[in-house]
C-alpha cells in the first residue's frame, strides 16, 4: 500500500529477457501487484519472470504482438481484475528508477490528480546522456501533442512513466486508444475529453545501452494522423456536443476567414504576375479575412490553454468520499 492504495505496477515488455528480472527485483516493497505483460517477444521474457517466482507478479503473454499501448492496455485491465486503486507504467526495460515512484505516486493518492507523469526535460543538466535527436524529436512532438490533447501545463509525451487512478482508468474507451508508439498521446487526448487533471512530475530518465528499434518512416505518419484525429475529436466533445464553446466559434469561423484570405491571396499573387494591377479593395478582400481569421485563431488558442484541466479535484484515499466529476463520460 502507498498513501492508503492498492498500488500496481503494469509492465509492458518485449524481448527484455536480459532486464525484466532487475526490474522486479528492484520493484519497491508498497507495489502490492506487478502485471508483466510479455508482448509475443520472440526471446525467454516469460522464462526469466517464471523463474524469479515474485508472489506479487501476475504474467501474461500475447499470443500476437500488439504493440506498447496494447500491452499497456491490458496490463490496465489485469489491475483493475486485482483491485488496484492507482496504476503505475514501469519499462521492461529498466529505464524508470523506482527511487522517484513515491513522488509520483503522491500526485494522485495525495494532491487529488487523476493522471502524473514523468517529465524528462526540467533543467539543463535533464538533457545530459539524452541523444540530440531525441532531444529535438521530443520538443517538436510536445508541442503537437499540447495541441493535440490539450494539456498545455505538460511536456515530454512520449514519457511512458506514469501514475494513474483506477476510476479514471474505467472511464476510458480502452478499446478506441491506440495501441502502438501514439499510446501515449493518444492517452492524453482521451484524459482530456473526461477533463481529468493530470500533472508532470520532474524525473531524469536512465539510458543504457539499448538500440532504439523504433522506424521513424512508419511512426511519423501514425502520429500526424492520431495527433489529427485526437484534436478535432477533442474539439467536437468538449466545445461542440457537450457545449457549443466560443472556443469553437472562434475556431471555425478563424479557419475559414484565415483559408478564405489565403485563397484570395494566392489568386491575387497571380494576378499580379500576369501584370494585372492590384486595386485597394483585392489587397483588403485578401488581407482583411487573414488578420480577423490570425487574430480569431489566436483567441480560441488562448481560451483553450485557460480550459486545460489542471486543478485537483481528487480527494486522498484516506478520506474516502467519491471523487468530483467535472464532466460525464457519456458518447465515448
Amino acid at each position: 500500500m502507498h498513501n492508503g492504495a492498492c498500488v500496481a505496477a503494469v509492465v509492458p515488455a518485449y524481448r527484455e529477457e536480459l532486464m525484466i528480472g532487475r526490474v522486479i527485483e528492484t520493484m519497491p516493497d508498497y507495489i502490492d501487484h506487478i502485471v508483466i505483460v510479455d508482448d509475443c517477444s520472440p526471446d525467454d521474457t516469460s522464462g526469466a519472470v517464471e523463474r524469479l517466482a515474485d508472489p506479487r507478479v501476475t504474467l501474461i503473454r500475447h499470443a500476437v504482438n500488439q504493440g506498447v499501448g496494447g500491452a499497456i492496455i491490458t496490463g490496465h485491465r489485469a489491475a483493475l481484475d486485482l483491485g488496484s486503486d492507482v496504476n503505475v507504467i514501469m519499462a521492461g526495460d529498466a529505464q524508470m528508477d523506482p527511487e522517484y515512484l513515491p513522488e509520483l505516486l503522491d500526485k494522485v493518492t495525495d494532491d487529488g490528480y487523476g493522471f502524473a507523469k514523468a517529465n524528462r526535460f526540467y533543467s539543463p543538466e535533464s538533457f545530459v546522456g539524452m541523444p540530440g535527436h531525441r532531444v529535438f524529436g521530443n520538443i517538436v512532438l510536445s508541442f503537437m501533442t499540447k495541441l493535440a490533447s490539450g494539456y498545455w501545463n505538460l511536456f515530454d509525451p512520449q514519457n511512458g512513466y506514469t501514475a494513474i487512478r483506477s476510476e479514471v482508468v474505467r472511464r476510458l474507451p480502452l478499446d478506441r486508444i491506440a495501441k502502438r508508439y501514439s499510446f501515449e498521446n493518444d492517452l492524453l487526448t482521451h484524459l482530456n475529453i473526461l477533463q481529468v487533471p493530470a500533472v508532470d512530475v520532474p524525473i531524469p530518465a536512465v539510458y543504457g545501452e539499448e538500440v532504439s528499434s523504433i522506424k521513424l518512416r512508419r511512426v511519423i505518419p501514425e502520429l500526424i494522423h492520431r495527433l489529427t484525429v485526437g484534436f478535432w475529436t477533442r474539439i467536437w466533445y468538449r466545445y461542440v456536443l457537450w457545449s457549443f464553446s466560443p472556443i469553437a466559434l472562434l475556431l471555425f469561423l478563424g479557419l475559414i476567414l484565415f483559408v478564405f484570405g489565403i485563397a484570395v491571396s494566392i489568386w491575387l499573387i497571380f494576378q499580379i504576375a500576369a501584370s494585372v494591377i492590384a486595386t485597394a479593395a483585392t489587397v483588403m478582400l485578401a488581407a482583411l479575412p487573414l488578420m480577423l481569421g490570425t487574430q480569431m485563431l489566436i483567441s480560441a488558442l488562448q481560451l483553450d490553454i485557460q480550459a486545460t484541466p489542471s486543478a485537483p479535484t481528487y480527494p486522498p484515499f484516506e478520506s474516502g468520499p467519491a471523487p468530483k466529476e467535472i464532466r460525464p463520460s457519456r458518447g465515448l
